[in-house]
């Protein structure tokens, strides 16, 4: 079984628990807390990923560093998960969590990339527009590309909308080089 496939069944499970305990939006912040930890000390996710690091001594890490900041149940389930020989996938599940959190609560994750920086009624717009499509609460992060030429690309999940000056111009390119080919 996949990486992915084992930490999405551990962050269900822990979403799953966190509701029965009424206690989702407090394990929600935690794990935010935990994945900016690790995103900001990348030495801990090798601790993590390491198999020479032995359970005992990964767990009073983890201790050590969150043993004051995490809810109790987010701490016992890292260790659990630690015991079973899988903290190469704490970090995975962590992010997977967020990822079960939103679908739950229904809200999508957009990206709109841009030739310049958008303004903020550009960026409300957008937004509006996603969320209108999706019904659900959007979370945009903007991007600036200048490769761009102009336009945007704009990702919601899996789906992609280009309208960038340069995709164009790659689209007219393509078609003059079939036409002088046939």
């Amino acid at each position: 079984m996949s990486e992915i496939q084992v930490a999405s069944r551990y962050a269900k499970s822990l979403i799953d628990l966190a509701q029965e305990q009424n206690s989702l939006e407090p394990v929600r912040k935690d794990i935010e807390l935990f994945i900016a930890t690790c995103r900001a000390n990348p030495t801990l996710k090798a601790v993590l990923k390491n198999p020479i690091i032995g359970p005992d001594k990964k767990a009073h890490i983890l201790d050590g560093i969150f043993g004051d900041k995490l809810n109790i149940m987010i701490l016992s389930f890292f260790k659990i998960v630690v015991r079973k020989g899988r903290s190469e996938i704490l970090y995975a599940t962590a992010k997977e969590f967020i990822n079960e959190y939103n679908i739950r609560k229904n809200i999508v994750k957009a990206t709109v990339t841009s030739a310049v920086a958008l303004s903020e009624e550009n960026k409300k717009q957008i937004e509006d527009v996603v969320k209108q499509a999706t019904k659900g609460e959007v979370i945009l992060t903007a991007k600036v590309d200048s490769n761009l030429i102009g336009g945007f690309i704009l990702k919601v999940g899996d789906k992609q909308f280009d309208a960038s000056i340069s995709s164009q111009l790659h689209k007219l390119k393509k078609e003059f080089e079939q036409k002088v080919v046939a």
